[in-house]
């Protein structure tokens, strides 16, 4: 499938190996599993990066592999339970961060086309992703600029 903005293929990734159970070395409870990714929640990770400290550093010094083949739940939807979910997607949040960024590098060098044009690619990709969440976790009048990004990222 092509990319975006650009007419260049993606790049194909490796493949996580099919599994219906955690693997018998990672056998941790899924209490401990749960409370220490909410204490990462706490401390200010994001799912993506409670995911990968969980599979380098794990819980009580074993790994954990997948949280969702040993507890059943993805990371979000633990997250959820214990009421320490964040008020924005981390796409979007990502998304928000970088046309906050590209918008003021603009307003300080606006002879940068390259970066004008990245600017409105990254406002493209967010007004998309905005549309898609519009409703369950935004708001239904939420219309993208540069002040409502910036409030968003202030709030949170």
């Amino acid at each position: 499938m092509a990319r975006m903005h650009t007419r260049r293929r993606g790049s194909s990734g490796s493949d996580r190996p099919a599994a219906d159970e955690p693997p018998e070395w990672s056998d941790v409870d899924t209490d401990a599993i749960e409370e220490r990714v909410v204490d990462l929640a706490e401390q200010g990770h994001d799912p993506s990066t409670i995911g990968l400290k969980l599979r380098d550093e794990g819980v009580q010094g074993v790994p954990i592999p997948n949280i969702k083949l040993a507890t059943g739940k993805k990371v979000t939807g633990i997250l959820e339970e214990h009421d320490a979910r964040s008020d924005i997607p981390e796409d979007l949040r990502n998304l928000l961060e970088r046309a906050v960024r590209l918008y003021e590098h603009m307003e300080k060098n606006p002879g940068d086309h390259q970066n004008k044009r990245a600017l409105q690619n990254t406002e493209s990709k967010v007004r998309r992703l905005a549309d898609y969440h519009r409703g369950d976790v935004l708001d239904e009048e939420f219309k993208y600029t540069y002040e409502s990004a910036k409030r968003l990222l202030e709030d949170e």
